[in-house]
């Protein structure tokens, strides 16, 4: 009989050649184009992004491989908040979403075994009404007492070197760092005066959920050290604890 031999985990490697890979960027096209949105700060619409990348792709992909690559500030956008307050959002260029979604594309499997399993937004297969059962099945367990914590500014004011550090964690490839740095980096434009991001992953872009996922997962392993049970989407989150007796 042939000796059986444990199979090796197969261990998932965030490289750049994956991100930019043609099966990855066709991949992010098609997301971006089914999602469309509005254009950048260079006005160019998801209905303009494949003639431009017939003609553009090879000189693209050269600037990204060089270094040369530079992403677009994004395109400050204010949406009212019901509250009356204001939500600060950030319309990245087509291109850049395409890029970023390529990114996450190879990020994402690589992320997700690391994250909290009460964390439901913006992942695969989760959303807002498993958050909403969860917060149910808690409730007819005897957690009676809620605390609703939401994170002021949350998206405005994430630390990048924590950021990147947590990212580190799982990605060795350099190269894909350098990229993710480049899109924190690269700066807000308002009334057409641009203005430096020192902070804050913008609110709008595709790959700022999973970076805000990533940075939030140790606030999610806090609260399961201190024996909460609680549900998180986004930055919004419900610690509950059990009625006294």
């Amino acid at each position: 009989m042939p000796h059986w031999r444990p199979q090796r985990k197969t261990v998932q490697k965030a490289s750049f050649e994956k991100v930019l890979h043609r099966d990855s960027l066709n991949a992010a096209y098609k997301r971006v184009k089914q999602n469309g949105g509005a254009a950048g700060i260079d006005g160019m619409t998801v209905d303009e992004m494949l003639p431009y990348l017939k003609e553009h792709k090879e000189e693209l992909l050269a600037s990204i491989r060089s270094g040369r690559y530079k992403p677009q500030p994004v395109r400050r956008v204010e949406i009212p908040k019901p509250d009356g307050g204001i939500r600060l959002l950030g319309v990245p260029t087509v291109i850049d979403r395409m890029i970023q979604q390529a990114l996450v594309q190879v990020l994402q499997p690589i992320f997700e075994p690391t994250f909290s399993d009460s964390s439901f937004g913006f992942r695969p297969k989760r959303n807002a009404q498993q958050a909403m059962k969860r917060a149910k099945e808690y409730y007819e367990q005897g957690y009676k007492r809620v605390v609703d914590i939401d994170l002021a500014k949350y998206f405005d004011t994430v630390n990048h070197d924590l950021l990147i550090g947590m990212v580190r964690e799982q990605v060795k490839d350099e190269a894909v760092i350098r990229f993710i740095r480049k899109f924190l980096k690269s700066g807000v434009m308002v009334n057409g005066l641009l203005s430096p991001t020192t902070e804050g992953t913008p609110q709008g872009g595709n790959l700022s959920p999973l970076l805000s996922n990533i940075y939030l997962t140790s606030f999610d392993r806090l609260l399961e050290s201190r024996g909460h049970r609680f549900v998180r989407y986004a930055d919004d989150s419900a610690p509950r604890r059990r009625r006294a007796a």
